[in-house]
């Protein structure tokens, strides 16, 4: 059976697969506005829409997509693109958007690892905080060899299932 296409979709399906995706990212601690404007970015088959496209879609003003998408934008999961030959931005999400929102995410483990060794260091790693912080640290420090080796079989995987261009 072939898959429906943009104009076959019934859009009361799509809502509803935006709206209960957006739900379960707001469960695990994503704001609710961006949840929703990912995941229609997400649900659109362009990957891109401008802020007045997803106002429309979600049904909210141009100061709401816009605070999301600047939030989104910082946690690289959307991109900003001018529509060429306009003043118009579009709001793209990439077809590898959950490796570069985790890999990113690098940064912060290294200033929390930063942070819990002067921790350690004052608080001294024999007092029962000091070795607290200290197990903290070895977790953080054990998590980040282990995203860095799960995005490498990542990257073969996605080869592997899409090829060189997904």
């Amino acid at each position: 059976m072939a898959e429906p296409s943009a104009r076959e979709r019934d859009p009361e399906a799509v809502s509803q697969f935006v709206e209960g995706f957006a739900a379960q990212l707001v469960e695990a601690g994503m704001q609710r506005m961006p949840a929703r404007v990912f995941a229609a970015l997400l649900a659109s088959d362009s990957g891109a829409m401008t802020s007045a496209e997803l106002g429309e879609q979600l049904q909210v003003s141009p100061a709401a997509v816009s605070g999301a998408v600047r939030y989104l934008a910082q946690q690289h999961m959307v991109s900003r693109e001018r529509e060429p030959g306009s003043r118009r931005e579009r709001y793209r999400v990439h077809s590898n958007q959950w490796y570069e929102a985790l890999t990113n995410r690098d940064a912060v483990l290294k200033r929390w690892e930063t942070a819990l060794r002067a921790g350690v260091d004052s608080l001294g790693p024999a007092t029962p905080a000091g070795r607290r912080l200290s197990e903290t640290l070895a977790f953080f420090e054990f998590i980040d060899g282990e995203v860095a080796a799960m995005m490498e079989r990542w990257r073969a995987h996605r080869e592997k299932l899409f090829g060189d261009d997904a």
